[in-house]
Order: structure tokens, then sequence, then C-alpha cells
């Protein structure tokens, strides 16, 4: 028996299907693709066979993806779907959204985009349906921030769990601000991300709004999710006996980590390069190697031209900022905001040095 997804693709324009329908099947899962050049033809084949995922575009004649959307949530609310389109306009994205649609996408124009639009897909398709934030179908809220910020989009998320009420504002793929219940900032952010259900829709951007959030969305979601860690592992942790010592205070990397402006702190052992401890940073198995391969160069490089050790290294990007450093037996590499100057980012390395080794 074939049990493979089964992913539908829509759209009026037989050139992109053939194109399209090539990509789709470079998925791991290796799923079946059916294709559907018209809205009427689509929920037919809907109504005569199950399917796991409808990719669908936008602007079509006769039955626009607007209204095929609106019948599949009627008929078919527990169908994934995913809209791939050209249409860039941010009213568009939240009728979408409205209409229960897990992804908006923009077509991919380069091989990364192509990339990440593939990653999205084949996570669809490996999730069981489980309760979540609708407005994106069975999601949790990482999710839909994650989702966001690598599509590079610009808008307002107003969430809402029974009382409550928040919003996470995002700027070309960045967070830049949250706000709830009086708090505001990555407080806001934490608080909102620690709810498990809800509601939420994606309002339109406001590039207007001031920035109180600076750090990479990676790193503010991995700080996030330990925060909510702890703190249900403190609310279930035994109270402490009479006498008992406080806490320590945080060290290591948590404590580099929490210094501002810094987004991501890696420690590799210089003598054992496999071997690394990071904060803020998902993959770090390739920073891990280039960074001890750069400080390795620089430092044949210094030896040739008699030039002493090397004390830093500072790369300075349009996104973000990046500092190495070797201090006893590690390699430190550290993400800075693209916001400090060269001047400001020296001088906050002393600080993050002295507190290694400290």
């Amino acid at each position: 028996m074939d049990t493979r997804h089964k992913i539908l693709l829509l759209d009026d324009d037989p050139d992109l299907l053939d194109v399209y329908r090539e990509i789709l099947g470079q998925l791991p899962s290796r799923p079946e693709i059916r294709t559907a050049s018209s809205g009427a033809r689509a929920i037919a084949m809907l109504e005569s066979e199950p399917f796991s995922l409808l990719i669908t575009d936008l602007k079509m004649p006769k039955m626009d993806g607007l209204q095929v959307l609106s019948i599949v949530r009627r008929k078919h609310p527990e169908l994934r779907t995913v809209v791939l389109t050209s249409v860039a306009e941010e009213q568009f994205r939240s009728r979408v959204y409205a209409l229960g649609v897990d992804l908006f996408w923009q077509k991919p124009g380069s091989e990364e985009e192509t990339k990440l639009f593939l990653e999205c897909l084949e996570s669809l398709l490996g999730r069981e349906l489980e309760a979540g934030f609708r407005g994106v179908q069975s999601k949790s809220l990482v999710d839909i921030v994650q989702l966001e910020c690598i599509s590079q989009s610009s808008s307002v998320l107003r969430i809402t769990n029974g009382p409550l009420s928040g919003r996470i504002w995002i700027n070309e793929g960045e967070v830049i601000d949250a706000e709830t219940d009086g708090a505001r900032g990555e407080e806001a952010f934490q608080k909102i991300l620690a709810w498990k259900a809800g509601n939420f829709e994606s309002l339109p951007a406001e590039p207007s709004r001031p920035q109180t959030i600076f750090k990479s969305y990676n790193a503010l979601l991995l700080e996030t999710a330990q925060a909510i860690d702890e703190s249900r592992h403190s609310a279930t942790a035994s109270p402490p006996t009479e006498g008992a010592t406080p806490d320590a205070p945080v060290t290591g990397l948590g404590a580099l980590i929490q210094e501002s402006g810094v987004e991501f702190v890696l420690a590799v052992k210089t003598a054992e390069p496999t071997k690394f401890e990071a904060r803020g940073l998902e993959n770090p198995q390739r920073l891990a190697a280039w960074s001890h391969a750069t400080l390795n160069r620089f430092r044949t490089l210094g030896d040739q031209l008699q030039a002493g050790p090397v004390n830093q290294i500072h790369g300075l990007g349009w996104q973000r900022h990046v500092a190495l450093a070797e201090q006893g037996d590690a390699q430190l590499c550290v993400g800075w905001v693209q916001s400090l100057s060269a001047e400001t980012l020296q001088e906050r390395m002393r600080k993050i040095l002295a507190l290694w080794g400290s």
C-alpha cells in the first residue's frame, strides 16, 4: 500500500506547474505530486481523493486562490494549505492567514529561497495535527514567528489567549518589538510565546515602530525557549529547604549571551574543534569549523609576518558583526548586532573576554 503524501499543486500557468512539480520532486519524503490548472478542477480532485497538502497560486481567472481556500477551509479543514504567489501586498497575506493557511510564500527567486521553501513544506508534511494557534493551522507561535522571519516578511502578529492579548512586530524578517499586559520588548515576547494556544492574525506592517528588540530571531527564540523551560522547571521543583544557599549566578556562555548587543556566542576547543558549546545558534557545526579555521589562518599569518599573537578578529557586516578571539584553551566567536560601531564592538569584546576568563 502506497503511504506517500499527496500534494495538489494549483496554478493556471502550465509552464509553472511543470517547474514547481520538478522542484517539489526534491522533497526528501518523495510525495506524489498532482496538478490542477483551475480552481474548479482542484476542488473536484479534492472531493475525489485524499491529499495531504494543497499549494495554490492567488491570481487565477474565474475562481481565484482566495475563493479556493475559502471552500477548502469549509469542506476540508484538516488539509494543509500553502499559498505560493508573486503577489507581495500585505493585504493578501492578512486575508490568506485569516483563512487558516499554513504558509504564505512568495515564489522563490533563488536557490537558497527554494531550499527554505522545501524545508518548510517537508515540515508541514511530517507534522501530525495537534492543538495550536488557529490562523495557521495547528502551529505553535514559534513556528509562526519562524515562518514570518524566514520569508523576510514585515507584519504585525496580533495574538489572543482568552482575556490576554499581545502583539509582535516583525520588520524584514527580524523581530523588532513585542507588547502585552504592561510588558514590552523581550519580556513581552517571552510572555506571549509561553501561551500554549489561542488565536492570531497577521496585520499590516508598521515600519515606523520603535525598535526595542535587537537580537536575531534565532537567538531570541532560543533564549525564549530556554526561559520557558526554566520557568516550568522552577514551577515543578521542590521548594528550597531552610538554610539552603541561593542559586549561583549565571556563568559561562549563559552570562555572555545576556550582554547587550550579543546575538550568539560559540566556544570551540582549540585542540579539539569538533567539541564546542553555543548559545543563540540552531546549527553551530559549520560556524565552529569556520571559526577554528579562520583563527588558525590568522595565527599562521601573524607568525609569518612576525607580528605577534592575534588578539581579536572583527568582521563588520550589513546584517550583523562577528568577533573572534582565543583565550586559554578555547576559541570564542561572538555575533553582535549590526548597529554597533567598530569602536564600541572592540570595547564590548574586552568585557566579553573578561567575563569569559573570570
